[in-house]
């Protein structure tokens, strides 16, 4: 008989040198030069399980890049979205790939339990990224630079969004809109619901019958829809 509260690694069947699934949307970032709305864009950051986690924001390039909330937590089954900005636009940019590091911890640890890469490119214009040949920048990643109290004046920690319950129709400060489509609302509920039953192995700690269980991949494709969806909700 197993007694007090187990790891994380343990409920999801994995050893301590393993990692879990760290859910992020968009899985790229392209910034524009000739599109200056392109240069700001969110990063979603997703923590369906069932306890708080840690993250932090490294980048292989962070004097090109501002983010405001570069290290936070996530409470349980919420996501928090982060703004990234580029700071470097010039030509001799054009088509590197940089790449940013989401790392998690447990909250209250300070191993690593996953980690998740997203690449960012710049491009002129949206025609030039289309088939553009790249260059990777070396995997080196460092620790972002803190914000300046120029750009910072006035900024608001990032608000986390519950992803069992009901999503925002729209970011604070943002434009009101017509709404989503009932489609678009019921496709949201269906992920969410689809996170929030059991996960594989846990038959002893759930009444459902175990065709309700899903395992960890079926899980992140819900997630990665549910972010799909959710940006089409936030942007109507």
């Amino acid at each position: 008989m197993s007694h007090g509260h187990s790891s994380p690694m343990v409920e999801l069947g994995q050893s301590s040198t393993n990692r879990v699934p760290v859910f992020v949307f968009p899985a790229s970032l392209a910034f524009y030069a000739d599109d200056q709305t392109s240069q700001k864009q969110l990063l979603t950051l997703y923590n369906p399980y069932d306890f708080a986690l840690r993250f932090k924001v490294l980048s292989t390039a962070p004097r090109k890049y501002v983010v405001m909330d570069a290290e936070g937590s996530i409470k349980p089954r919420c996501c928090i979205d982060i703004v990234i900005r580029h700071n470097a636009i010039l030509g001799c940019n054009y088509g590197v790939v940089d790449k940013f590091r989401i790392q998690m911890q447990e909250h209250g640890r300070r191993s690593v339990i996953g980690k998740k890469d997203v690449s960012a490119t710049l491009f002129p214009s949206k025609s030039d990224g289309q088939g553009a040949s790249h260059s990777e920048a070396a995997e080196h990643f460092e620790q972002l630079l803190a914000p300046s109290s120029v750009s910072s004046h006035g900024h608001h920690r990032a608000h986390q969004y519950s992803i069992g319950g009901d999503l925002p129709l729209q970011r604070e400060g943002g434009a009101g809109g017509s709404g989503p489509s009932l489609v678009v609302v019921l496709a949201a509920v269906v992920c969410i619901l689809a996170l929030l039953l059991p996960t594989e192995g846990q038959a002893d700690q759930s009444s459902l019958p175990t065709y309700l269980h899903l395992g960890l991949p079926q899980k992140l494709i819900f997630a990665y829809a549910l972010g799909l969806v959710t940006m089409v909700i936030l942007r109507t």
